[in-house]
């Protein structure tokens, strides 16, 4: 059955940003050095998105695997995580972005639990730019505690396993709320997906982009923009006669 092809803006944009520790290797620097010139781009890119029609931000921040890097590298990634929260909480109240994260928050400093928790209360009724932080979010273990929620669900009674469907799956992901990604843009050259979104990028688009995190600019992704306009999106379907 022939169905209507979809063009237009991506309303909702995700980006895996990779190579801050690239960046800084290649330039003799600490990887932490790194990290820090790709919070300054987050900067940046959150805000210019409103003006692009981006609606729905979401960055991959850390995974669930990245705690196998060494500890000075993430106890630094968290205090970047802490200061860009502290810093930014105005501005992004100022500016109308609504802040929230996804992922398994358990293994975080409690002090880290609470900033996140502080900035998503501040920010609830904002609607401008909805900015997601997924940090040590994993989407395998997304839908594992996703699974072990619905079956404790069944197992009291409180869901017919006859009665699951997509919609219900959808409703015990992190991403609750949140429509399902547009586009999907991935830096630095690699053309992995690992292990983001996995669920809710089943007919998104997908850009690689060569450009390391710290040098991708809002020009380079008004022209990723440009080019998602003119892909026909027909979700299975074929193009109509």
């Amino acid at each position: 059955m022939a169905i209507k092809e979809e063009t237009g803006r991506a309303r909702h944009v995700a980006i895996i940003m990779d190579g801050n520790g690239r960046w800084a290797t290649e330039r003799g620097w600490p990887r932490l050095v790194g990290h820090r010139k790709g919070a300054e781009r987050v900067k940046e890119i959150v805000r210019a998105a409103p003006d692009l029609g981006i609606e729905w931000l979401t960055i991959y921040a850390f995974s669930t695997e990245n705690w196998k890097r060494s500890t000075e590298e993430v106890l630094g990634l968290m205090a970047i995580f802490a200061r860009y929260i502290e810093r930014e909480a105005d501005r992004l109240a100022t500016e109308g972005v609504r802040m929230r994260f996804i992922g398994d928050r358990s293994r975080l400093d409690a002090k880290l639990q609470k900033l996140m928790a502080g900035i998503e209360a501040r920010t609830a009724q904002f609607s401008r730019l909805n900015l997601t932080v997924a940090i040590n979010y994993g989407g395998r273990d997304e839908m594992v505690r996703a699974m072990r929620r619905l079956c404790a669900d069944a197992a009291a009674g409180r869901l017919d396993p006859a009665a699951l469907s997509e919609a219900t799956i959808s409703g015990a992901l992190d991403t609750v709320g949140l429509p399902d990604p547009d586009l999907i843009i991935r830096t630095s050259g690699e053309t992995r997906t690992s292990n983001f979104l996995p669920w809710q990028s089943a007919y998104a688009e997908y850009e690689f982009t060569p450009t390391l995190w710290p040098d991708f600019r809002p020009d380079e992704l008004a022209t990723i923009l440009s080019r998602f306009g003119n892909r026909d999106r027909r979700f299975g379907g074929v193009r109509k006669a």
